[in-house]
């Protein structure tokens, strides 16, 4: 049994946050916990936006070789229940993982490629989003079909954001979040085919080409 022991209470309502947020698109969502010492990496694959998603959290005591996957409801019942106290959770069982979880972006080699004002991104997210709701309210609502919407929205948010590379929909599920607040100063860094988009709050990354787990594109 491996208990985690946050380093504040912070750590662990952040951490419920994340969970929370995860749950929100997929109830019955998973999440892989690696790291080693007094922190672990906590990651995630929102439902839909095709990205890989992690929260890092801060532990008051060192942890050893942690790597398992397990539910993300049961993580969050199991922080949530101390986390007004101890601030420590057990590890709940291991659960078998969702093909997304074999395939982890790098831990380390990562370029910084450029650094973009919070509020231009999500004053692109919300351009993105009021451009989908207006293009689906011009469709006839005999031919407003699930194959549809998803065209639709699979073309908005598989723009790039302007000159980086990254896709619109990365943009997106970091404001969903809850990464991309006000004064998060994000950045984009690359490492091989992945490309990332980070803020002290969490990270976004995906790879350049191809599809994660055979998710869908993201309109929500």
């Amino acid at each position: 049994m491996t208990k985690l022991r946050f380093a504040d209470q912070g750590e662990a309502a952040d951490l419920c946050a994340f969970l929370s947020r995860l749950l929100h698109y997929d109830r019955a969502a998973a999440v892989r916990l690696q790291g080693a010492g007094e922190a672990v990496a906590v990651y995630g694959s929102p439902a839909s936006f095709e990205v890989l998603a992690v929260r890092a959290v801060r532990l008051a005591e060192p942890v050893d070789s942690l790597d398992v996957t397990v539910s993300a409801g049961e993580l969050l019942e199991a922080v949530g229940e101390e986390a007004g106290g101890a601030a420590a959770a057990v590890v709940p069982e291991a659960v078998t993982g969702p093909s997304w979880a074999g395939l982890l972006p790098p831990r380390g080699g990562w370029r910084a490629e450029e650094s973009l004002p919070g509020e231009t991104l999500r004053g692109l997210v919300a351009a993105a989003v009021a451009e989908f709701r207006r293009r689906v309210e011009e469709i006839p609502p005999q031919e407003r079909t699930r194959a549809e919407l998803d065209r639709t929205g699979r073309q908005i948010w598989a723009r790039t954001v302007d000159g980086t590379g990254l896709p619109v929909r990365a943009v997106h599920a970091a404001q969903s979040l809850g990464f991309l607040r006000p004064g998060a100063h994000p950045q984009i860094l690359s490492c091989g085919s992945w490309l990332r988009l980070r803020t002290p709050y969490g990270s976004v990354a995906v790879r350049r080409a191809g599809r994660l787990g055979g998710l869908g594109v993201g309109v929500a």
